[in-house]
């Protein structure tokens, strides 16, 4: 297939079209602003996406009437569009994001998407980002694809031959990239250590995003034998990967492979995963389906949160109404954990925010999304101990949640407890 400029390869796209966008690290940039170029002979173009990374341009105001977002995952890059009402966001687990497409209950006209450069054999990759992006090729009536020496070639289900594409075209342009590492503190620290000593070797690792998850790798050094099966992972694995402390040898499903469905972090990252053969990248409706998850054993999720009351709801996608993240594979991976033998739930958060906000609290603040349900939950981390909740009643729960919260708000809990309960266990 022939290369042709964006702006030929853009003219499918009209007025009403539902419109894939590939995420994170290779959120195609140069297709978006150059999709922008051409908003004047479109009007109500629906942009579908999970994570974005960078400036999309086409989230500015000025570009309402032409083009609006209809999210699967709230990232920074839409933010704002999404509070002020210029974009919205569906609640979705993310293992289930692909069945929107192949039952069309949110079909699409044509998807964007960033590549490798095409391989001997004509494969091009979806490199860093498989996840949705694999079903939205398979499903979407055109497909344009951003082809760019920078993506790396991964292994596994995003390997596309150049025929699925109806447009490519050539640009090269550097990956975004993220660091998660840079802010880790002493109490993210503190937490990484706990969370380590729930982690026994030859456990399976599922990590989410942020400074704990990077925290608790920094912790693992003198683990052994680990495996990894996550929804992304980020350059924390790199050194444990090096060292052999993460080798995969005793997963039950893809031993001695690293499975993941997206990788984020730093050009070191993307250079590490290119030609990889040790790290596979698959469908997210195959790495986050929570039957598949449990086939592993000792499957450790280790997930973050932005509030936990005291009976153990988890809000992890909102501040309130303030739609800050999505649902994502969190719950995918709390309950794959807990129905895998030996394997064990984590929610990991600091105790306050750092502008000092409780981020235990009696009731979660009005409008906040549960997004992991107090049944589901079994360990709650903060950098003060481990709470554990599996089979608690509401009173032991909320003791144990307030052993772990910050000193300085705990009064306030015990009394929140008293009203609520009628009684405090000491």
């Amino acid at each position: 297939m022939q290369y042709v400029t964006a702006e030929q390869a853009l003219q499918v796209i009209q007025s009403g079209h539902r419109v894939f966008v590939h995420g994170s690290a290779c959120t195609p940039l140069f297709l978006l602003r150059k999709l922008a170029e051409q908003a004047p002979r479109l009007r109500d173009v629906e942009l579908v996406s999970i994570s974005l990374y960078g400036d999309v341009e086409l989230d500015k105001p000025k570009y309402r009437p032409h083009f609006h977002f209809n999210s699967l995952f709230v990232s920074a890059s839409i933010r704002q569009a999404v509070q002020e009402g210029r974009a919205d966001y569906v609640p979705v687990f993310l293992s289930e994001i692909p069945e929107l497409f192949k039952r069309d209950i949110l079909p699409l006209d044509v998807a964007l998407v960033q590549v490798s450069e095409p391989d001997r054999h004509g494969y091009c990759s979806l490199g860093t980002s498989v996840d949705i992006g694999r079903s939205a090729v398979n499903t979407a009536k055109y497909v344009v694809a951003q082809v760019n020496p920078q993506v790396p070639r991964t292994h596994g289900d995003g390997l596309i031959h150049v025929s699925s594409f109806n447009a490519m075209v050539f640009q090269e342009e550097p990956l975004q990239e993220a660091r998660f590492g840079s802010d880790i503190g002493e109490a993210e620290m503190k937490i990484g250590h706990l969370v380590a000593e729930l982690i026994d070797d030859r456990s399976t690792l599922q990590l989410g995003i942020g400074t704990i998850p990077d925290a608790v790798l920094q912790c693992l050094h003198n683990h052994k034998d680990l495996g990894v099966h996550t929804e992304m992972f980020s350059d924390g694995i790199i050194e444990l990967v090096e060292k052999g402390i993460v080798n995969n040898r005793h997963k039950n499903i893809h031993p001695n492979k690293t499975v993941t469905a997206f990788a984020l972090g730093s050009r070191r990252l993307y250079d590490f995963v290119d030609d990889n053969p040790s790290v596979v990248f698959l469908d997210i409706d195959y790495v986050n389906e929570p039957y598949i998850i449990r086939r592993n054993a000792k499957v450790i999720a280790i997930n973050s949160a932005i509030e936990v009351d005291l009976t153990g709801q988890v809000c992890a996608d909102s501040i309130g109404t303030y739609q800050y993240s999505g649902v994502g594979g969190q719950m995918d991976f709390m309950r794959g954990a807990a129905m895998s033998e030996g394997g064990k739930p984590i929610i990991a958060l600091t105790a306050r925010t750092a502008k000092g906000i409780p981020r235990i609290v009696p009731m979660l603040k009005p409008g906040a999304g549960v997004v992991t349900t107090r049944a589901h939950v079994h360990y709650v981390v903060t950098e003060y101990g481990v709470a554990y909740l599996f089979g608690k009643n509401l009173r032991q729960r909320a003791k144990a949640l307030i052993d772990i919260a910050h000193p300085d708000d705990r009064e306030m809990l015990e009394k929140a407890c008293v009203e609520r309960f009628k009684a405090f266990s000491e």
